[in-house]
């Protein structure tokens, strides 16, 4: 069964950085899409940032500029580098993997941002 797993999160105050970490099983890792995806309090979870098996990039406008997505297919990890944060980036971020067998959600890890 695929998986991806989070970490990196945490509490940071406004204009800090935190990278996140999505590793992946390696199975089908390169041939798959990745999104970070994060949901605050009362609000809908919504697409931060994406990156393609061809390596597209995409960001949310919100983020654009001061979030970069990045894959290492060797290690088979996706990283969301998250600088100069807003306490409106504070939600729980999750990594989503996808391809032609299916869609995997991680569990999630908490940013923080206090103003």
């Amino acid at each position: 069964q695929e998986q991806v797993l989070e970490s990196g999160g945490g509490m940071v105050t406004a204009g800090g950085s935190l990278r996140l970490s999505c590793a992946a099983s390696r199975r089908f890792f390169s041939v798959s899409d990745f999104g970070w995806y994060r949901q605050a309090p009362g609000k809908q979870r919504e697409l931060v940032a994406s990156t393609s098996s061809t390596l597209r990039r995409n960001y949310a406008d919100s983020v654009k500029g001061r979030f970069t997505i990045s894959r290492n297919n060797a290690k088979n990890t996706v990283d969301l580098q998250m600088d100069n944060l807003k306490p409106e980036d504070t939600g729980v971020y999750y990594c989503n993997m996808a391809n032609s067998w299916g869609n995997v959600w991680g569990q999630g890890t908490q940013v923080t941002v206090s103003s």
